[in-house]
């Protein structure tokens, strides 16, 4: 029987991270017959190619990897793999993930063939890489639905994505917003979303560093369009203006440390809740690491920076 689901993915250094991800769509309870796998290679220059090759190989999942050199960023990547694709049903996921065994099986059975239908899964960190977590790691939870719709674990009808045009490549040059922005377009023609908490991945653990972290941070400018484009997302910020509750007291405790002496109380109110704040995401996100508390001050500096100067540039008040 011909496949009913198209599992899609873009890939990019990270050979390794791959081959996790290939065996585990091996291991699906959906036959292997039933379902096929577009990956897109956005030009890579490590041993993706041969990651891919051992696997058409192996034989064991309808496989089409297609490569693109240069590397055009992951809109362009997903838009050509959902594009080759040749079901109505599309299962996306990120080539730092791992699947569980009844990832697309349950996937299928919450979309249940609903044209208007958008699929968001569980994801949580690899158990076995939790170990890694500390300040200068970065990693993915999502529990609930919305509000982002992350590629990770988020599935399409096929008429749909044709009906929106897929991601926006024009708008988002670089990882970050072009997920959210799909799904967004896609409610805004009449589509809705459900929660399958048991189509489940796992995302990896990465140990970036102190420098790549804060590159991270930095690359969140065009993330703001989100923003502007979609005005109902400001309900997911602080005070509709502030892009995290950090940034907030960021903000706020600036505002204090710049005003003059004789208002004593209000610089008091403003600056109380900064050291609290970063000395418990010290303990939290710092797993224990109470010298990362002024990091993660930086951090959000960097982020917040990136948010103004989104906002500035998509003419939305975000901070």
């Amino acid at each position: 029987m011909p496949p009913v689901a198209s599992v899609v993915f873009a890939t990019h250094n990270r050979a390794e991270r791959l081959r996790a991800l290939l065996r585990s769509l091996e291991e699906q309870t959906v036959p292997t017959d039933q379902f096929e796998v577009v990956v897109v290679d956005d030009g890579s220059s490590d041993h993706t190619a041969e990651v891919l090759a051992d696997a058409e190989a192996r034989g064991v999942l309808q496989l089409t990897a297609i490569r693109l050199q240069p590397g055009r960023g992951p809109a362009v990547a997903r838009n050509a793999g959902w594009r080759a694709a040749s079901t109505p049903f599309v299962a996306f996921t990120d080539d730092d993930c791992v699947a569980t065994p009844v990832w697309l099986e349950a996937g299928l059975r919450a979309w249940d063939g609903d044209a208007e239908r958008v699929v968001q899964g569980r994801t949580d960190p690899i158990p076995s890489e939790l170990d890694r977590e500390g300040p200068f790691t970065r990693t993915l939870r999502v529990r609930s639905l919305g509000p982002f719709f992350q590629t990770c674990n988020v599935m399409y009808p096929r008429a749909l994505l044709e009906r929106v045009g897929g991601f926006d490549e024009e708008t988002f040059s670089v990882p970050g917003g072009e997920d959210c922005d799909l799904a967004r377009r896609c409610f805004d023609t009449g589509a809705h979303a459900v929660f399958a908490d048991d189509a489940r991945v796992q995302h990896a653990v990465h140990e970036l560093g102190p420098v790549a972290k804060l590159k991270v941070a930095w690359r969140w400018s065009e993330t703001m369009r989100l923003y502007a484009r979609h005005p109902a997302m400001r309900e997911t910020l602080t005070y509709k203006v502030f892009w995290k509750k950090s940034h907030y007291l960021l903000v706020r405790a600036l505002i204090g440390l710049v005003l003059p002496k004789r208002m004593r109380l209000l610089r008091a109110w403003c600056l109380a809740p900064i050291a609290p704040a970063y000395l418990e995401r010290a303990q939290v996100e710092g797993q224990g690491k109470v010298w990362s508390a002024p990091y993660f001050l930086v951090h959000d500096a960097v982020e917040l920076a990136a948010a103004v100067r989104g906002g500035v540039r998509y003419r939305t008040w975000v901070v």
